[in-house]
């Protein structure tokens, strides 16, 4: 299973201690070089978390016209890991900017954001509760999630 990763999964998974779901669920992770670099600053939270990860593997994307127009409409990070992604026929797409998620949709990737790999983490036996994991992304990750999203996250969980 090729799985690649956008920078927002990683991130918030290891600011709340939850980077471990990616290797339990994917084995293997890639991220294009200018995910990683957005990952591991020095000063953000779980980047440490990342670099030890001998199970993530940085990867280049294809330098080629694709990419570039990616790049007029996402961020680097986002055009990288959908380049990447599509380069490599990848199975799934971690994203989770409205916008990339559409685009990746529309292109026909498989995509998870950081609130499908927690239901697929339970759904797994990984992890025995959203709720606590949600709030911490909410808190200590500072994660953007709407109420919306919150609420049918915990319901198809059966937490609600």
């Amino acid at each position: 299973m090729i799985v690649v990763s956008d920078s927002s999964p990683l991130i918030t998974l290891a600011s709340v201690g939850e980077l471990e779901l990616l290797q339990k669920l994917f084995g293997e992770v890639l991220v294009p070089e200018q995910v990683w670099d957005e990952v591991v600053q020095a000063d953000r939270a779980g980047a440490e978390d990342v670099i030890g990860a001998d199970w993530i593997r940085r990867v280049s994307a294809p330098a080629d016209s694709f990419l570039l127009v990616l790049q007029s409409e996402l961020d680097p990070g986002e055009a990288e890991a959908i380049a990447v992604a599509y380069d490599l026929k990848a199975d799934t797409l971690l994203l989770d900017e409205r916008s990339a998620r559409k685009l990746a949709i529309d292109m026909g990737f498989n995509v998870l954001g950081v609130a499908g790999v927690l239901l697929q983490a339970k759904r797994g036996g990984f992890l025995q509760r959203i709720r606590p994991v949600l709030d911490r992304m909410r808190t200590l990750g500072r994660f953007r999630i709407s109420t919306k999203l919150y609420e049918d996250t915990l319901r198809d969980a059966g937490e609600a």
